[in-house]
């Protein structure tokens, strides 16, 4: 059934599941110095390289799942020139891009583990921000191992699995042990209820619409609004839940809103 693990590390957390991991980077790790520098000298190195295409990159976030960054990278580097479309417009398309673009870097990469590979088609085409920057430090090391990146970046993640059950979720969530129950508490701030409902629907939600690290209430209580505002959007029917109880850390609310997103993207 639905099974919540218990705490790793710091503010990372593990739901158990046969289903699919899906690891988020921490709000507070996008604000670290190494990791803005990280990205700062990828986007740096990208933009030198492709000057003579004209191409500016200016996230990695938005600029490369498409393929079209990746393959020009691929051609200047490698001198590699592939079959493929220019400009791939719809989400068919920009797939099969990266497919082929994925395998030829696959032998110039050099082949490895496939357990230990930390990106592939489907991060990439959703801009996976941790996917990307793998791919692209793989890239860096192989073709320009001369250029400088910022030792020691550490990115805090949050691993979330899910699986389905076929008895009442809620009331089998609620006959799990203790310590595993009360990981939902993780989600009373808002924080990573905002992350995963940006994941699983789709879209990027701007840092400055919540509080990264809410202290008050009042700024929790913004972020579990927003949250329940978004899902209701996106058509989930949770008119039952109030912002307060998350906040408030009710289990039985929590687990509510945490169903409601697996039993939409349990088959994805």
């Amino acid at each position: 059934g639905l099974d919540f693990g218990s705490l790793q590390h710091l503010d990372s957390f593990l739901f158990q599941t046969i289903w699919e991991k899906r690891k988020l980077i921490q709000p507070t790790s996008l604000q670290d110095p190494t990791l803005k520098k990280l990205k700062e000298t990828l986007v740096d190195w990208i933009n030198k390289t492709l000057k003579p295409e004209h191409i500016v990159v200016q996230s990695l976030e938005e600029d490369l799942y498409d393929g079209l960054v990746l393959h020009h990278l691929l051609s200047r580097l490698a001198d590699v020139h592939l079959p493929v479309e220019e400009i791939a417009l719809t989400s068919t398309a920009q797939i099969r891009k990266l497919e082929i673009i994925m395998e030829e870097l696959e032998k110039r990469l050099g082949r490895q583990d496939s357990s230990q590979i930390k990106w592939n088609v489907r991060l990439i085409h959703r801009k996976d921000l941790l996917a990307t920057l793998h791919l692209l430090v793989a890239m860096v090391r192989c073709f320009q191992p001369e250029l400088d990146l910022p030792p020691n970046v550490k990115i805090e993640v949050v691993e979330v699995e899910v699986s389905y059950s076929w008895e009442d979720p809620i009331e089998q969530l609620l006959k799990l042990e203790a310590h595993k129950v009360n990981t939902v508490k993780k989600f009373a701030d808002g924080v990573i209820l905002l992350l995963l409902i940006g994941q699983l629907e789709g879209f990027f939600i701007p840092l400055f619409d919540f509080n990264l690290t809410p202290v008050s209430d009042s700024e929790m209580l913004h972020n579990v609004t927003l949250a329940l505002d978004l899902l209701k959007d996106t058509g989930f029917q949770l008119s039952s839940v109030d912002p307060q109880d998350i906040v408030s850390q009710d289990i039985t609310a929590t687990l509510k809103v945490l169903y409601a997103l697996f039993n939409k993207h349990k088959g994805k």
